[in-house]
């Protein structure tokens, strides 16, 4: 075996799905561990939310331990996820800024909702879609951040007047209704497009979900591979 095929494949290498037929990795063990850390995070913080949110719902605080674990817990679960969403942020805010093809292909959601994504122009490694989806988690999630900060009681509210805590924690819970909405849109989006969870939890997606999906992305794998290919098969001096 030689020695390209024996060192660990990277994102510009060819990969095996775990069936051990040809595949694209679209995420890192790495990525994928930070993407389930938001999740887990944000899933806690949901139901966390719920019971301090209102009294119907208070007997959720039994999952976290009682009323006082849940409001002690509830922010620091939430420094936690918004740490691990930054590193999200910075490993993918380059793929998300909406260029000629996605503002033609949001013109068409008709095709889109109808999965005719022949008719659609080339999408990148994300489409329009996912792409607004990203920035309404952003300014959701920075949002949260700092209405939490100023209704956190331990530590910070006290430094406010009681009309700004009391307008944070207006402006809490509708960024927090905000970010549910949008997470479960994420879920049903993932779970529409056969093969998208599997690109999260896997790690890998076949070339036909790339090429079908993602075009634009999958003309950019497929060139690299071909290069890559070209440069192993070229003679060594």
């Amino acid at each position: 075996m030689s020695s390209s095929k024996a060192r660990r494949p990277t994102h510009a290498d060819f990969v095996l799905d775990n069936q051990g037929r040809p595949a694209i990795e679209r995420y890192t063990p790495n990525e994928r561990s930070n993407h389930w850390i938001t999740a887990i995070c944000f899933v806690l913080l949901a139901l966390s939310g719920l019971a301090l949110f209102h009294p119907a719902l208070y007997w959720l605080t039994a999952l976290f331990g009682g009323g006082p674990w849940t409001r002690i817990l509830h922010p620091f679960i939430g420094v936690v996820m918004f740490v691990s969403f930054l590193v999200l942020v910075i490993r993918f805010w380059h793929h998300n800024f909406l260029d000629a093809n996605d503002r033609q292909w949001l013109r068409q959601t008709g095709d889109v909702v109808n999965n005719r994504e022949e008719r659609l122009p080339p999408v990148g490694r994300y489409n329009a879609g996912q792409k607004l989806l990203f920035w309404v988690l952003v300014v959701s999630m920075l949002c949260l951040l700092l209405t939490g900060l100023v209704i956190w009681r331990a530590y910070f509210s006290h430094l406010f007047p009681i009309g700004i805590v009391r307008l944070a924690s207006l402006l809490h819970a509708f960024f927090g209704f905000v970010i549910v909405c949008a997470i479960i849109v994420h879920i049903y989006a993932a779970i529409w497009v056969k093969g998208s969870i599997k690109a999260m939890t896997r790690g890998t997606v076949s070339y036909a979900w790339a090429r079908r999906h993602h075009r634009g992305w999958y003309g950019e794998v497929v060139e690299r591979e071909s290069a890559l290919a070209r440069d192993r098969a070229a003679p060594r001096g």
